[in-house]
């Protein structure tokens, strides 16, 4: 401040300067805390969000981080099935009776955990009512759903062939179970309430993006239930209740996804009737289609509309199952079933307009190896693993720890998958 003139006492300037000690101390303090707060706050940060496998990934904000500004972006991921053989639920026993399922999503977790939104298809059932089993009644311990949570996904798809394995309470159970987890559940509605449920939208940075589901059939499990039941609880490929829920979706949210699942199990290329279905779905207002059911991943195919670009993903294929070349004897496509895609897709939306930015189909593989613990019945158990493959090929980060001749397999299947996949965007 300017010198006071003269005329102010002395009393006033030892007044001036003792107040301007004590505004200094106080600034002092302040800054001395809001360091230590700034090192926390950035400390926390760096555990939570751990840094990423590749230096390929996309540079879209992490989950849960707020945007400025009028562009806004959001990063979607999405895979095929989660199917629990009884081999994977068995090989995940611990000797207290509980599963950990963790290590199956051991090199997954550093990528869904970029993610603003994660997607799995989970085929199968949680049950309490019924017995642990694989094929062809799905039923998997509760705990599958810890490691799905723990690594890090918001939703799961229960739109498939297998949801009524255990029976409508089943279906019921199963959603409960990942919603009791802060996992949001799509294509079935436990409620009962098809008719009058809210769709399924999130918010993601701004921006609102709905999920919808639907399913081909339910494998002769749904003779079981009343008409009323049906309609009430499941969402299958009525095609007009799908145009109804696609466009209304269209209107309430900037992005629309729509997971249906069909085709030809073990077949690479789609039917018809999916190539005629998703490129309607499209039309109706979808603006990435990913597909699933196969259990073998199908093309990609890029669909112009209204001046903008969507995208279909005619089936995701597996992301975790024991389906693979040594348990699908007399399966021509035998290989094909241990590998799949994770869809990794950055939206934006500026001036009012949402578009798809970036979109890539990233092969995944599962890997098998013995652990040298065997079940009850002499059976030989495993670890599971699923690897994003960018992360094992040669330069990737992982590639070292492999053996020669998974090196070859990894290197095979992140070719040919791409190849097969096809999606340049």
């Amino acid at each position: 401040m300017k010198r006071r003139n003269d005329r102010i006492g002395k009393r006033k300037r030892y007044q001036k300067r003792r107040w301007g000690v004590w505004a200094a101390g106080v600034l002092l303090v302040l800054s001395f805390f809001g360091s230590i707060y700034l090192l926390f706050n950035h400390g926390l940060r760096q555990t939570e969000s751990p840094s990423s496998p590749t230096s390929q990934r996309s540079s879209a904000p992490g989950k849960g981080m707020q945007q400025d500004g009028k562009d806004k972006t959001a990063r979607i991921m999405a895979h095929g099935d989660l199917l629990y053989h009884d081999l994977l639920y068995m090989s995940a026993k611990q000797e207290d009776g509980s599963y950990d399922f963790s290590e199956n999503f051991t090199y997954v977790k550093p990528w869904i955990e970029q993610a603003d939104l994660a997607i799995a298809d989970f085929e199968g059932t949680i049950s309490p009512d019924f017995p642990l089993a694989g094929y062809p009644l799905f039923n998997a311990p509760a705990d599958v759903v810890t490691a799905i949570e723990a690594a890090g996904y918001d939703m799961v798809d229960l739109a498939h062939n297998h949801i009524l394995d255990s029976q409508l309470s089943g279906l019921i159970s199963t959603s409960k179970a990942f919603t009791n987890a802060g996992i949001g559940v799509v294509g079935v509605y436990p409620e009962g309430n098809r008719g009058a449920a809210p769709l399924q939208i999130r918010e993601i940075n701004g921006i609102k993006v709905a999920v919808l589901a639907y399913a081909y059939g339910f494998n002769g499990m749904e003779g079981n239930l009343t008409q009323e039941e049906y309609d009430s609880y499941l969402s299958d490929l009525n095609l007009e209740k799908m145009q109804l829920e696609i466009e209304q979706a269209e209107k309430e949210a900037d992005i629309t996804i729509v997971m249906p699942q069909m085709g030809v199990e073990y077949q690479l290329e789609p039917t018809q009737d999916q190539q005629t279905l998703y490129r309607q779905m499209v039309e109706w207002g979808a603006d990435l289609v990913f597909g699933g059911h196969p259990h073998v991943a199908e093309p990609t195919e890029v669909v112009e509309k209204d001046g903008q670009r969507k995208l279909i993903v005619y089936s995701m294929g597996n992301f975790i199952s024991n389906q693979r070349i040594e348990t699908m004897d007399g399966v021509p496509t035998a290989q094909w079933t241990e590998r799949g895609v994770l869809m990794d897709v950055t939206i934006e939306k500026k001036d009012g307009r949402t578009t798809i930015q970036t979109a890539y189909a990233r092969p995944t593989w599962v890997n098998r190896v013995a652990n040298g613990r065997y079940a009850e019945n002499g059976q030989p158990l495993y670890s599971y693993q699923t690897y994003i493959l960018e992360d094992f090929i040669e330069g990737g980060q992982y590639r070292n720890q492999l053996d020669e001749a998974t090196q070859l397999r990894v290197d095979t299947a992140y070719q040919e998958m791409n190849d097969l996949m096809n999606l340049n965007w």
